[in-house]
């Protein structure tokens, strides 16, 4: 599959590239795994020399004799032999002191399995070389809540010493869309539901699905679960390492997450986890569910629901997991019929995300929520909101266009027009399949 995207992400390292020929740079790029940041950063450093290195969960020394190995054939450096990390990366700064080239260290948070005083053994080689160095040094890492305590915790010696940082996020919309298009000209809004629902713009899902030739939505969902299928393990996969021996009680939080159960007191009744503390970690730790308020609620509020941010983990959750025992006997068919007599439902759920997602995008509005009352009901999909131009938007979303109901749609929002006493603009939009293709008003 061609290079997709990322054209403002590539800028922005080109830049950092070129500033690295008289300051040194310290570039943190993080996202999760599989989203595309190996990809991105071999197609972003072209102009001098490039090395490549993956921290794999090894010894010192053979992480050593790698790396000097790696070395020699990138830069044509005969540095020696090393058993000590530290002198090595010293001698590698020694070399940025003469030449100008890039170095990344891919899945970093793994060399902490190296020794205690890793961490500040490179704080200390970092600061006393930097001003004389013309290295591009860029770490990567997919462990959300390991590369975060590293480069965030106040208390950590990497602190503070970034020069650049970035997030890889998944593909936009309308790249999903140019990928389904470019492999599937006559894809229909069910199609790209069904990709947005399955791989939520995630790169390597992404193509797996387009270069195994799965472009309808049937397709899709039948190589998703098919037998070998990558996508059968990779919850699991993704997440063991960040949770740890805890995971059970986060597997089973997120469960009940992807089930509908929403609220804590819905969590602790379906998995009779207290849920709090896990759930502040999933969110603030893991970057893994999203905490959300109803539109014009306080800060303080309790009436809060929290959801998986990842379309894919959701998935997973929802369908995977739950059946896990079909999954390990071998029964995919029957998978697949659950998955298929579920669809309807559940792709509404997605659909509505895909609209909130679309006016995000879109670039008009400031915030886009959704609304509903503590009791649960009178529940509005879509609130887009300009702050500047002083324009409300209030959206329903069917799968059908015929089970809309714009009268419904106004009662439910009076609270939210009366709250802006005729000083707004407030438009009312009716969101169906049929409105996928269209740009967001």
């Amino acid at each position: 599959m061609k290079f997709y995207d990322r054209d403002q992400e590539l800028i922005a390292l080109r830049k950092i590239e070129k500033i690295s020929e008289d300051y040194a740079q310290m570039t943190v790029i993080t996202g999760r795994r599989r989203i595309g940041k190996t990809t991105l950063i071999k197609k972003a450093f072209t102009k001098i020399p490039f090395v490549y290195f993956f921290v794999g969960k090894k010894s010192e020394t053979l992480l050593c004799g790698e790396l000097a190995e790696i070395i020699r054939e990138a830069l044509g450096e005969d540095i020696g032999e090393f058993t000590s990390l530290p002198r090595l990366l010293g001698a590698i700064m020694s070399i940025s002191k003469r030449r100008n080239f890039t170095l990344v260290l891919d899945e970093f948070q793994n060399i902490a399995h190296t020794r205690d005083s890793i961490f500040s053994d490179i704080q200390s080689i970092w600061d006393d070389n930097k001003e004389d160095s013309h290295i591009n040094l860029v770490i990567c890492g997919s462990l959300y809540s390991k590369m975060k305590k590293i480069f965030d915790d106040k208390d950590e010696p990497l602190y503070g010493r970034a020069t650049a940082r970035l997030k890889i996020r998944p593909f936009s919309l309308a790249t999903m869309q140019s990928i389904l298009a470019d492999y599937n000209p006559q894809f229909s809004e069910e199609d790209l539901l069904t990709f947005y629902m399955i791989t939520g713009g995630v790169a390597k899902y992404v193509e797996l699905l387009i270069t195994r030739g799965a472009v309808t939505k049937d397709a899709m969902i039948r190589d998703t679960l098919s037998v070998g299928s990558f996508f059968l393990e990779e919850g699991q996969e993704m997440l063991r390492d960040e949770f740890g021996k805890d995971y059970g009680n986060y597997f089973s939080i997120l469960s009940a997450l992807a089930t509908g159960e929403t609220s804590r007191g819905e969590i602790k009744s379906y998995t009779g986890v207290e849920a709090g503390g896990y759930l502040d970690k999933l969110e603030k730790d893991f970057d893994i569910i999203s905490r959300r308020r109803p539109y014009l609620a306080g800060e303080k509020t309790k009436n809060v629901e929290y959801i998986i941010a990842d379309n894919f983990l959701n998935f997973w959750f929802r369908f995977i997991y739950r059946y896990r025992s079909a999954v390990e006997v071998g029964n995919l068919e029957w998978l697949i019929y659950k998955v298929l007599a579920d669809y309807e439902t559940y792709s509404g759920d997605i659909l509505e995300r895909f609209f909130r997602q679309k006016y995000a995008e879109s670039g008009q509005y400031n915030l886009v929520t959704n609304y509903w009352k503590k009791d649960g009901k009178d529940e509005i999909d879509l609130i887009a909101v300009n702050d500047v131009e002083k324009i409300v938007v209030i959206g329903e979303v069917k799968r059908n266009p015929e089970k809309i109901n714009m009268k419904a749609l106004k009662e439910k929002a009076v609270p939210i027009v009366q709250h802006h006493n005729g000083k707004w603009t407030i438009r009312f939009v009716g969101l169906s399949m049929q409105n996928m293709l269209i740009t967001a008003p």
